[in-house]
C-alpha cells in the first residue's frame, strides 16, 4: 500500500511541477512582451522549453531509465550514492544522488584523445550528435497561443512554414556525428560502429519521411501549428487535428477527433518505429552492441562521453514531443476542448487556460516517453540485417502504399471522414492479430506443457532415469 501511494504522491507531484513550469513560461513571456519588444516570448520559450524542459527531463530519464529497467528485471536499482549531509546519509532519495555523480564523474574524468586521431574533426563528434537533436524541439508548439493581460504569447520558438521539413533536414546532420564519431577516431571498432550507425539512420529517414506525407496530404501543411490546429467554436470548426470527424450536437463537444493516430495509423508506426531506429536505442542498438562491437564513441571519455550520451535522451524527448505533436492532438484534450475555450474564465484568464493545455501536452509526452523505455527493456536487439529488412523491406512498401491509399481518400472526401472510417479498421486488424497472435502463442505453450508432462510420466523423471525404473527401485520391500 505504502508504494502504491509513493507512485501517485511522485505522479502528482510530476503533474504540479510541469504544471508550475508552463505558468511560469507563459508569465516570463508576457513581461518579454510587455518590456522588450513584440515576439520576445519566443526568446523567452528557448529558456524554458529547451533549456528547462527538454534538458531536465532529458537528464531525469538517466535515472528514470535506470529505476524503471530494474523495475522490470525484478532487481535493485540505483541506491548506492548518499549525500553526506546529517539525516540523509542513510537514504538513497530514490537515487537522484545518481544524477548529481554522474555529472561530477564527466566533468571531472581526463579528456583523452588519441594519439592519430584527427583532433578537429574528433572534437566536432560530440557537437554535431548533440546539437541537431537539441535543435529540433524549437519548432514544436508545446502549448496553445494565448492573450496574457493583454499581450499574445505562444508556446513554441519558432514557426517557419517548412516545419516539418525543418525538422526532417536538421534530423539527418546527426548522421555526420556519429559517422565522424566512428572514422576521427582512428579505430577499427569504432569505424564499424560509425559505419553501422550511418547505414542505420539513413536508411530509415527513408522512411521516417515517407510515413508523414499522408499526414501532410489529410492537411494540406508541412508547418506543425497547422497541422496540432487549433480550436474552434460555435461559428468556425476547429482545424487540423482540433477538428472533429464525428461529434455530438449540444455545448459540450464529444466525438472522436482528428488526431493523426486516428487517421494514419500505418503513418504513426511507421514514423514511431522509424523514429526508434534513428535513436540507435534498443532494439535498434546494433551500431554499439557489445556483444558483438563496442561502439562508434569507444574512444570518447569525460564529457564528450556525456554528450553522446545525453544526446540518446535528449531524442527520447524530442521524439515523444513529435509523436504528441503529430498524431496525439499536441495541446489538445480528446474531447471538451470547444466547450473549455468558451468558459468566460479562461477566456479573461488565458494563462490559466495555456497552462492547462500546456500540462496535457507535458502528460502527453512523459507517457509516450514511458512507452519508449519500455520497449528498450523488452525487446531484444535486433541483427543489422533484421534491421535493414525491416527499413527496406517492410516500412518502406507500407509507407508507399498508405501514402496512394491516403492521397486517394482525402481526394474522394476531403472531410476526411473516410480516411478516419480506414484508419480505424487498420487499428482493428492490428489489434485483432496482436490477440490472435498471443492467443495462439498460449495454445501453443500449454500444448507444449501438457505433452512435456506425458512425456515426463512415460519416458525419463528429473534424473533422467526411465519411469518404471525409477519407481521400481523406490518400491516397498514387500512389494517384491
Amino acid at each position: 500500500m505504502s508504494r502504491i501511494l509513493t507512485m501517485l504522491f511522485a505522479m502528482a507531484f510530476i503533474i504540479f511541477a510541469v504544471a508550475g513550469g508552463v505558468a511560469s513560461a507563459y508569465l516570463v513571456g508576457y513581461l518579454a512582451e510587455e518590456y522588450l519588444f513584440e515576439g520576445a516570448s519566443r526568446l523567452t520559450n528557448i529558456l524554458f522549453l529547451m533549456l528547462v524542459f527538454v534538458m531536465i527531463t532529458a537528464t531525469l530519464l538517466t535515472l528514470a531509465e535506470r529505476k524503471w529497467s530494474a523495475f522490470m528485471q525484478d532487481r535493485v536499482g540505483p541506491n548506492r550514492a548518499r549525500l553526506a549531509i546529517p539525516g540523509l546519509s542513510n537514504r538513497s532519495l530514490g537515487g537522484i544522488p545518481h544524477i548529481i555523480t554522474d555529472v561530477l564523474k564527466m566533468l571531472t574524468k581526463e579528456d583523452f584523445v588519441p594519439g592519430q586521431a584527427n583532433r578537429f574533426l574528433f572534437n566536432l563528434g560530440p557537437i554535431l550528435a548533440f546539437a541537431p537533436v537539441f535543435a529540433l524541439f524549437a519548432v514544436v508548439p508545446a502549448g496553445p497561443s494565448v492573450n496574457v493581460f493583454g499581450k499574445t504569447v505562444d508556446m513554441v520558438v519558432a514557426t517557419p512554414d517548412f516545419g516539418m521539413l525543418y525538422l526532417l533536414a536538421i534530423a539527418s546532420l546527426a548522421v555526420y556525428g556519429t559517422s565522424l564519431a566512428g572514422w576521427s577516431s582512428n579505430n577499427k571498432f569504432a569505424l564499424l560502429g560509425g559505419v553501422r550507425a550511418s547505414a542505420q539512420m539513413i536508411s530509415y529517414e527513408v522512411a521516417l519521411g515517407l510515413s508523414l506525407v499522408g499526414l501532410f496530404l489529410a492537411f494540406s501543411s508541412v508547418q506543425l501549428p497547422a497541422l496540432v490546429g487549433e480550436v474552434g467554436n460555435a461559428l468556425v470548426s476547429g482545424t487540423g487535428q482540433a477538428k472533429y470527424l464525428w461529434r455530438t450536437d449540444g455545448t459540450f463537444d464529444l466525438g472522436l477527433p482528428a488526431w493523426g493516430i486516428f487517421i494514419q495509423p500505418l503513418g504513426f508506426i511507421g514514423f514511431f518505429v522509424a523514429s526508434f531506429a534513428e535513436t540507435k536505442r534498443a532494439p535498434f542498438d546494433a551500431p554499439e552492441g557489445e556483444s558483438e562491437i563496442i561502439g562508434y564513441f569507444v574512444e570518447y571519455s569525460g564529457m564528450k562521453f556525456g554528450m553522446f550520451m545525453i544526446s540518446e535522451f535528449v531524442e527520447v524527448v524530442v521524439l515523444a514531443g513529435v509523436t504528441a505533436s503529430l498524431f496525439f492532438g499536441g495541446h489538445h484534450l480528446p474531447f471538451g476542448g470547444e466547450w473549455l475555450a468558451a468558459q468566460p474564465f479562461f477566456q479573461e484568464h488565458g494563462w490559466v487556460y495555456g497552462t492547462l493545455l500546456g500540462t496535457v501536452f507535458w502528460i502527453k509526452v512523459i507517457l509516450l516517453i514511458w512507452v519508449q523505455l519500455v520497449i528498450r527493456w523488452t525487446f531484444p536487439r535486433f541483427r543489422y540485417d533484421q534491421i535493414q529488412n525491416l527499413g527496406w523491406k517492410i516500412l518502406l512498401p507500407a509507407g508507399l502504399a498508405n501514402v496512394f491509399i491516403s492521397g486517394a481518400l482525402v481526394l474522394w472526401d476531403p472531410s476526411l471522414r473516410a480516411l478516419g472510417v480506414v484508419g480505424l479498421l487498420e487499428i482493428g486488424f492490428v489489434v485483432a492479430l496482436t490477440m490472435t497472435t498471443g492467443a495462439k502463442a498460449a495454445d501453443a505453450h500449454d500444448a507444449a506443457h501438457g505433452h512435456g508432462h506425458d512425456a515426463h510420466g512415460h519416458g525419463h523423471d528429473a534424473h533422467g532415469l526411465p519411469a518404471h525404473a525409477d519407481a521400481h527401485s523406490h518400491s516397498p520391500a514387500g512389494a517384491h
